[in-house]
This record gives structure tokens, sequence and C-alpha cells, in this order.
């Protein structure tokens, strides 16, 4: 396919029919403005009309909100009702405000593009961007209006506004620790199913039945049973086997109702491996999509050739990766919904009560976004505004952290390192009061029974010795490479397991086969068949510490017990790397948090009984000092490497560094292991960036090709701006050369040629004499052109003209008039500008294009999402170089 000619060489011919006249065919809905219309066109207008000219359309024609037309939210959107009553049902009272956050307004499936009303208008469609300069500007136009007032009730009301933030906060904290008190109650008692029940209250977990120790009124299903049909030990196994099974399927069966089809109008591209979402075919290249002229709000035919849908689930995993990238500005409608958040939860407790490895700290930060996303329906402030909703957002997410590990300032910082993607101080203080209420209401509500918010609680009473510098450091090595090759083993088993059509296309096949491995393999080893916190809690807490499985027998009482204790350590460990590794990925709400420390923290047992027996058996080492007479097992404590390297592990695995070494802290309240805690840490991620570049959640995202741009690691540029800007075609173009009236027919067609480029969240350039005179967004366009009343043989207005009637009055605005959603002054940089400058531009204002000048002239446009696509492709070069 040759390439189109430049837009700057195209022959005068091409442009020409821009210049139609206005005839009796071509109605104009009112006859004043189209006559001084006329009139204008005679005059001849230079490059910057649109911008220094004075007449009625040079500010943005306000709706009757008060809000900048182009810079509505898509949540103004209402399917099926006509323009009279879209405006009528935006002013809601606060209750109706409150039904309607409960209701799953943001359904995917009912905001597909193939089974949109002509009439409705979808500022934020799915799988585009948010443009954080529009929402800053309305969300400025809105602070505006309010503070025009300077009586008392004005005061009041600006008094309040500012207020909302505080309370959402407060809600969100409140609402994220009564869920998680409720998952972690109802997860526990289920979990304890799988071996028997209480006789006294079936309600009871067991250490609720039985708080000190085994007692008659908890009886196992043997007991129940009488020992048949298989004997009374195969008969618990049994038991425990299909209680697996029904509680993984149960939890996948929940998580398979949350399938999201995304069309294939939309051309997301995906590279996915089963790790999220489904595959499906890459698209062709979109500088070449030039003939194609259907419009995704049409009825798509069904072509042969047409890539399938995506599809994901959006209560399957963690979502941490999905809830940074919507962090990020992108959008991804009904991942946040309240649908979403019910069935999360639910499968969530029935998949952790299954025993699988895994965990349900991930889901937790999930799960406090989507009550975030939710309590924002409650204040027009946060819900009509993206820009401002991700403030929310952010705070929900740090309060997920504060309930899975107890930590308020852990989850600020993982906050601020992880997900948080603008973080400014304002932020950063409403987060921490977020996470300060959600850590006081888990500790009224106690959901351990322990008075604690931590999920265990260790205390270290002896100081570490000098020598042990070196084990600490060698566990940080090896957590850190665990980690990198955890990342490398997922990838691995995307690519081949689930490869098989079977898997792919029936995801509970895969969800059994684990549930079978687990249940076979896991439940013969006393380590692998406890709950993976409670695991957790046996390898970091000390000898000493009551809290603790005397019957697990990990404390040895002499050097001769080491040996069989390391042995056990070893085969759990195997046992439990391969489980968490068949395990990530599947179609159930599972994390990777605590799994992966669990398999550190076995790892870093071992490291520790091994220099335990090193201090035993060569005591008289002048190295040791006084450790070998302190106690019978040494001053050695192999519950602090257990720790360490549980740390370092998941380290390796996300990537988290000061967030690790402050949760750890918070775990154990102990400012002695600040120190080995964070050399630790520090040399985990030195070692898994050395040998795995990506954390597991980059991972994600690269496999599912969300166009996310990393703003904490900016790539090594050296070129410019001209190696990503497409060469220009009039398709792309509106040429008011001639002319500021464009037949609507023409704009529609450039509208669905961008569509079947999958650029929903594009637009058009105006020029005029090759001078960029503004730009139209797509979303707005494709608004405007819904209104017109007959598109057909509209003439639509693209540029301010003198007008006559200036004093014309709201009711009579022309909708041919496109003036409102024109940006006049889009955000343009020379071709020769360096690579770093159009990174900062994109990661730091978070812009969704750039236009692009050469000599003054315009020169192309490039979009945010194929900025991504080149910073991707130089970073896979620079990691196969």
């Amino acid at each position: 396919m040759t390439d189109t000619p430049s837009y700057d060489t195209m022959p005068p011919s091409q442009g020409s029919y821009l210049s139609v006249p206005a005839s009796p065919t071509h109605q104009r809905q009112h006859s004043r403005r189209s006559r001084s219309r006329r009139h204008s066109i005679s005059e001849t207008p230079d490059e910057q009309t649109s911008l220094l000219r004075s007449s009625r359309s040079h500010v943005r024609i306000h709706s009757p909100l008060d809000t900048p037309r182009g810079y509505l939210s898509r949540n103004h959107s209402f399917a099926g009702t006509s323009h009279g009553a879209r405006y009528h049902n935006r002013h809601e009272s606060w209750g109706q405000r409150l039904i309607q956050a409960l209701s799953d307004r943001q359904d995917p499936m009912a905001e597909s593009k193939g089974s949109l009303l002509a009439d409705d208008r979808i500022w934020y469609d799915q799988f585009t961007s948010t443009d954080w300069v529009h929402d800053s500007i309305a969300d400025a136009y809105r602070v505006k209006r309010l503070r025009s007032r300077k009586d008392f009730w004005g005061r009041l009301i600006v008094l309040l506004d500012g207020a909302q933030g505080w309370i959402l906060s407060a809600v969100v904290g409140f609402l994220v620790a009564v869920l998680a008190y409720c998952v972690d109650v109802a997860e526990t008692t289920i979990f304890d199913y799988k071996d028997g029940y209480c006789a006294r209250g079936w309600y009871l977990r067991e250490k609720r039945c039985c708080p000190h120790g085994p007692c008659t009124d908890w009886r196992t299903w043997s007991e129940v049973l009488g020992g048949h049909p298989f004997g009374e030990k195969w008969t618990e196994f049994g038991v425990y086997l299909i209680a697996v099974l029904i509680l993984s399927v149960s939890a996948c069966l929940l998580t398979l109702t949350t399938k999201t089809v995304v069309p294939s109008a939309y051309r997301m591209s995906t590279l996915d491996e089963n790790l999220a979402a489904d595959y499906s075919q890459a698209p062709a290249d979109n500088d070449h999509e030039e003939d194609d002229n259907i419009s995704p709000r049409e009825i798509r035919p069904a072509f042969i050739d047409a890539p399938p849908p995506m599809v994901y689930y959006s209560a399957a995993g963690s979502g941490v990766a999905e809830v940074r990238v919507i962090l990020s500005g992108f959008v991804l409608h009904g991942f946040l919904g309240f649908k979403t958040l019910i069935i999360k939860s639910v499968g969530l407790i029935l998949s952790v009560a299954s025993g699988l490895s895994l965990g349900k700290e991930g889901p937790y930060v999930h799960i406090a976004t989507c009550i975030g996303n939710i309590c924002c329906r409650l204040f027009s402030k946060y819900d009509r505004n993206d820009g401002k909703r991700r403030e929310v957002l952010s705070a929900a997410a740090a309060a997920g952290v504060v309930v899975a590990f107890g930590a308020p300032l852990g989850g600020v910082l993982f906050g601020l390192e992880e997900v948080a993607y603008y973080f400014p101080a304002k932020t950063l203080f409403r987060t921490f009061f977020c996470c300060i209420v959600a850590a006081l209401s888990l500790k009224f509500l106690n959901p351990y029974g322990t008075h604690k918010i931590v999920m265990f609680e260790v205390r270290y009473k002896i100081d570490w010795e000098w020598f042990e510098l070196v084990g600490f450091i060698l566990v940080g090595i090896l957590g850190g490479a665990a980690g990198a090759m955890f990342i490398k083993a997922s990838r691995r088993w995307a690519l081949s397991f689930r490869k098989w059509p079977l898997i792919k296309k029936y995801p509970l096949v895969e969800v059994i086969l684990v549930a079978l491995v687990t249940a076979l393999v896991g439940y013969w080893n006393t380590l692998t068949k406890l709950p993976v916190a409670k695991l957790l809690l046996n390898l970091a807490a000390p000898c000493t510490d009551d809290s603790r499985d005397d019957e697990l027998g990990l404390c040895p009482s002499n050097i001769d017990e080491i040996p069989g204790i390391i042995r056990t350590l070893l085969a759990a460990f195997v046992i439990k790397g391969f489980l968490t590794t068949i395990t990530f990925g599947i179609k159930v709400p599972a994390g990777i948090y605590v799994p992966s420390m669990v398999v550190g923290g076995i790892m870093g047992r071992i490291v520790g009984h091994l220099v335990q027996w090193i201090v035993l058996r060569f005591p008289h080492w002048s190295i040791w000092g006084t450790c070998p007479l302190l106690q019978e097992s040494t001053c050695v404590q192999p519950g602090v490497y257990g720790l360490i390297a549980a740390g370092s592990t998941m380290c390796g695995v996300t990537r988290l560094s000061v967030t690790l070494a402050v949760i750890l802290f918070e775990l154990t309240g102990s400012l002695d292991y600040v120190l080995p805690f964070s050399l630790a840490i520090l040399v985990a991620k030195w070692t898994a960036d050395a040998l795995e570049p990506l954390s597991i959640y980059d991972l994600l995202t690269n496999m599912n090709a969300y166009p996310y741009l990393d703003n904490k690691h900016k790539p090594m540029f050296t070129s410019q701006l001209a190696d990503i800007v497409p060469r220009v075609r009039h398709e792309r173009v509106i040429d008011i050369t001639t002319s500021p009236l464009v037949p609507a027919t023409q704009l529609r067609s450039q509208l669905d040629i961008l569509h079947r480029a999958g650029e929903l969240d594009g637009g058009l350039p105006i020029v005029r004499d090759g001078i960029l005179v503004g730009l139209i967004p797509a979303p707005d366009l494709e608004y405007a052109l819904d209104n017109l009343e007959d598109e057909s043989s509209s003439l639509c207005l693209m540029a301010n003209v003198p007008n006559i009637d200036e004093e014309e009055s709201e009711e009579e605005r022309d909708p041919t008039d496109f003036t409102p959603y024109i940006d006049p002054a889009p955000v343009a940089l020379d071709i020769k500008s360096p690579m770093d400058l159009v990174y900062e531009c994109f990661a730091k204002l978070g812009l969704r294009y750039i236009c692009v000048l050469k000599d003054g002239h315009y020169a192309g446009m490039t979009h945010k999402k194929r900025f991504v696509k080149y910073v991707r492709e130089l970073e896979e070069k620079g990691h196969d170089s």
C-alpha cells in the first residue's frame, strides 16, 4: 500500500469541495445566523482568527449548568432520553444520587458502541484516556461559579464544597474497613468447614469454638460420618477434596459473570496471554485505515476477517494492575462498578476459603477502589469530573492496603509508590486521613479477635548480631531472585499451558485442575495445608511467641532436630512455589502479596535454621561472641530470617521498596529490625531488577496492552518527535481555508475513520492555509453531529466569524455551530522537539494527543497510545540488547 501524499502538498482540487456555498437545499436552522455567516464568508480570515477575532463564539458557550460543553464528563450521558429530559435529569436530589450510587450504571455491555442510540453522549468511552487538562478547566469553571456569590449562603456553599473531599475520605475509609471485616470473618469460618464444624454454633470457626485448644465442641467430618465409607483418614481427605472443588468452582462461576466483551470496533489491540483478558487478534496498523467508513455506533456487519472481540473479567485476579492503569487516566467501564464490588467480595471469600495458594490482600485494593468510585457518585463534584474522582480513588486504594496489613503508614506509601499517578500534597494528606479512618474502624470492629489491626503481630525481643548481616543480605538476594523467577515462570506458564484451546475457551477447566492439584498435593504437608496468613505467622514468629502453633515443630530444642525441620521446609517450599505459580492468573479473585511472602518466608526460615545449625555446630568461633551461650537454640531467630525473606520476595515480585520496609516495621513494631528489613529489601530490589526488569504488574499491563505510561521510570531518549509522527492525510484534517462551513456528512465520514482506527478519544485538527487554528475532539464532534436534525443537508460552522446577532439568546443556539466544541489552543510542539519534552507533556500534563508543527505549519498529530507503543518498543529493544 502506498502512502497518502502529505497534506502540505495536496492539490487544491482535493479540498475544493469544502467551499460549497449554502443553497436552499442546505437548510439552516436559524435564518438570521445563516445570513450573517454568508456575509462573513467573503472576508479573508487569517490563521489567528479563531484566537483573536472577537465574536459571540470566542468564549466556549456554557451549557445550562454553566459548564463548558466541551468539558463535560462521560457521566453526562443518559441513554434513551430526549435533549430536554437529559438536561432536566442532571439536577438530582442527594437522595436520588444515593440510590444511583448503588446502581451499577456502568454496565460495560450497556455502553457498548454497537448498541448505543444516536442521542447518547459518552465523553469517556471504553478503552480511552482521560483528558486531565479539560477536567481541570471544567473544575475551575465550577469553582469560579461557586465563589461568585459573596453572601453568607454563598460562602457556606463554598465551605461545604471544600468539605466534600474529607467527607468522602471518611466514608470510604469506614466502608472499606466494614467490608474487610465481613470478608475476614466469613473467609476464616468457611475455611474451617473443610475440616469440620462447631456443634454449639455452626457459624463459629475452630478458634472461636475451641479458644483454648482441641475440644469436643469441634467435630471433624470423620466423626460426623463415623469413618465411613473410606475410614477416618481418607474420609476426611475426601471431604476436604470435595470442599476445595466446590468453593473454587463457585468462586470461578461468580467471576465469570463479570465477563466484559469489548467489540472489535474499539480496536483495542491486546497481547494478552490469559492473565487478565482473552486473546484477540491485533488489528492492522492504524495508519492504514483509509477506506473503512463504518461507525462504531452502527451495527457492524459480520465480516469474515473481522477481529474477534476482546474479553476480560473484571472480578478476576487482584485488580491492582488495572487500578494502577485507571488512576493513570485510562477508562475501564464496569471495572469499579457495584456489580464488580459484590461479586469480587463474595468470590474472594470463596476462593481464599478454598485453600488455594492465593491471598486477599491484593483484591482488597481493588475492592476499596470500587467503594471509592461508588461513593464518588454521591457528589457531582467528583461524579462528573474524572480528574477529581481519581483523587478519591488514590485514597481508597491506600485504604485497601491498610485493612490488608493493618499498616496505615504503609498504605499511604503504597498509594504514593505503586498506584497513584498524580499525588499532590492535598491528595497525600487526604489519603493519610482516609487510612487513619480505616485503621480506627478496623480496630473497633476487631476482625481477628486480638484487638489488633495487623494481620499478625510478632515481637522480637532479642536484638540481632553483626555477623547476621551476611545472612540478611543473602536472604535479600535469594528473595529478589525468587521474585524475579516467579515473574518469568508466570510468563512461561501463560505462554504454554494457557495456550491450549480447551483452557483458553473454558477457564473453569483450569480452575478445576488447579483445585485438584492443590488438594492432592497440599493436603499431606502440614505447612501447605494451613491458611497462607497463619502459615506466614508461624514462619515469622519467634519460638518464644505463644501465638505460634507448637504442633508444626518449627522450633528445634537441639541441633539434631534442625535437619528434619529443614527437610520439611524444603518440601513445603517446592510445593508452595509450584502451587503459587500455577494459581496466579486463574479466573478467581486472587492476590499475590501474601502467597509470595509465604514462599519467601519458607526460604528465609531455611536459611535461618542453617545459620542456627552453624552456630551450634561451631560454638567456639570468636565471630559469634556470646551468641551460642545465650539460649539453648542460640541468639539466632529463624523467624527474623523468615519475615525478612518474605518481604524480600514480595519486593522481587512487586518492586515495592519503602512501602514494604514500613509494612514490615508496622507488623513487628520493632525499631531494632528496621535496618535489617531495609537492607534486605534494597538488595532484593537490585537483584530482581537485574534478573527481570518488569514487576508482576508491569507484566500484566504489557501483556494486556493497556496504554499505561509509567511516570516513575523514564526511558533514555535520543530521538525527536518526528520519529513518531505519522504522515498527514486529508481525511484526518478539517480544512477551512476556503470556507468555515463544512458539510456534516464529511465530518461524519472523518469521525468514522477515527473510530475505525481505534482513536475514540482522538481529534480532528482544523487548519487554515496550512496553519493550525483549532482542534475538535472526537467525542465532542460525535455529540454535535448526533444533535443535528438533518445531518445529510447540514453545513457546520467550524470557525469563529463576525456575527451581527451578538445578543442572541441561549435558547436560539444553532446546533450547526460547532465552535463551542472546538479547542482554539491545542497543545502543539515543533517536529524537532526532543522526545524528553514529549514524554513530560504526556506524563505530567496527561494529554491525549499533541499537535505537531513544522516551520509554523501543521505537520501532523501524535496520540498518547502511539507514544506509549513507541516507549514499549524502545524498552524492549533495550532489554534485548
